[in-house]
């Protein structure tokens, strides 16, 4: 079936289908939404190379991940939520892997001049970050998630990560701990940095000391909360309490505090932030974990979405959203021992 039979059949124009399934702005969206389901149950997928001619697009958007940082459960998570959403508009994902930043800002160099991708999604932004600029440069239209220093000018989500930490390191306190550790991520990345702000003043209304070696950085690995959660525990005076940066590095913590012949919950509080995951459920975990909880999948269909109406023409630079994190309490969270 071509489109001049699908949209005969539906009886509607030739250019408003064209339109609506390209997703220009100016077909409403309940006649958008009703081409679509139509193109569904009639199986008509219109020809890809004909409308890239047809609209000048590529139909696809890039996205280049580092060796060291582009490789977790997160990145899984927020490749299908965004996948997910751009399916709906038959908008394929362009992913390029490389080493370091110098490769990456490469890549979006070959990208531009290649004309493969119509839009990119920048992730992990650090201070100081140059590739918002440089994009700019090259005029590739892209969305961050995350948040840059300056935010100014393009479209970003991200969630409330000073909120979050603020939040958890408040309540341990409240309940009796003084002695916290968090296990954050990488150094120099800008939710790592929003993140440690958040714990040191909630240490700070509190009266508590900050303390160097309570607070370690690195990759969101089980490895890495192992290996940390043991540096903790061999301090003169150990944290009664932990802020895992992922349910991924929470794992490594527990395997820890199990091997020290200690008990998660009495000995040692935990809260672990991400808790969304379809393979790892902080509810059936022994004890249950105490979490932050955001989805890396529904910020993948959120970024989508922005992506999309960008596509649509419509002007998304100065749109920004922050989102607020839930704190789950449950059964690894406790008053510290007497």
């Amino acid at each position: 079936m071509n489109l001049k039979e699908f949209a005969k059949s539906i009886g509607m124009s030739q250019t408003t289908v064209s339109r609506a399934l390209s997703g220009y702005p100016e077909v409403k969206a309940e006649t958008r939404q009703r081409i679509l389901k139509l193109s569904q149950e009639l199986g008509y997928h219109p020809n890809r190379s004909a409308a890239g001619l047809a609209t000048g697009r590529a139909g696809a958007v890039g996205i280049v991940l580092r060796e060291s940082h582009g490789f977790d459960p997160n990145t899984t998570e927020f490749m299908a939520g965004l996948g997910s959403r751009l399916e709906t508009r038959q908008i394929d994902i362009l992913i390029t892997v490389v080493e370091d930043r110098e490769g990456e800002l490469t890549a979006y160099q070959r990208l531009a001049a290649s004309k493969r991708v119509d839009a990119v999604i920048l992730h992990t932004p650090v201070v100081d970050d140059e590739r918002m600029a440089f994009l700019k440069k090259l005029k590739m239209p892209f969305v961050l998630h995350g948040r840059g220093i300056d935010n100014g000018n393009f479209p970003w989500i991200d969630i409330d990560n000073f909120g979050a930490i603020y939040r958890a390191t408040s309540y341990l306190i409240d309940i009796g701990h003084k002695r916290i550790g968090m296990i954050n991520g990488s150094k120099g990345d800008v939710f790592a940095e929003h993140r440690d702000q958040g714990y040191r003043k909630a240490l700070k209304e509190r009266g508590l000391p900050f303390y160097e070696d309570m607070i370690t950085h690195g990759a969101f690995i089980d490895d890495v909360g192992y290996r940390s959660m043991q540096d903790f525990l061999s301090l003169s005076e150990p944290p009664t309490a932990v802020l895992a940066g992922s349910m991924m590095t929470a794992l490594g913590v527990m395997r820890a505090v199990r091997s020290a012949g200690l008990t998660l919950g009495r000995d040692i509080s935990l809260i672990a932030h991400d808790d969304v995951f379809n393979y790892i459920n902080a509810d059936n975990m022994v004890p249950t974990v105490s979490t932050t909880r955001s989805s890396m999948r529904e910020a993948g269909v959120r970024i989508g979405d922005i992506l999309l109406q960008m596509l649509a023409g419509r002007d998304v630079s100065s749109h920004s959203e922050v989102w607020p994190v839930e704190l789950v309490l449950r059964e690894s969270t406790a008053p510290p021992a007497s």
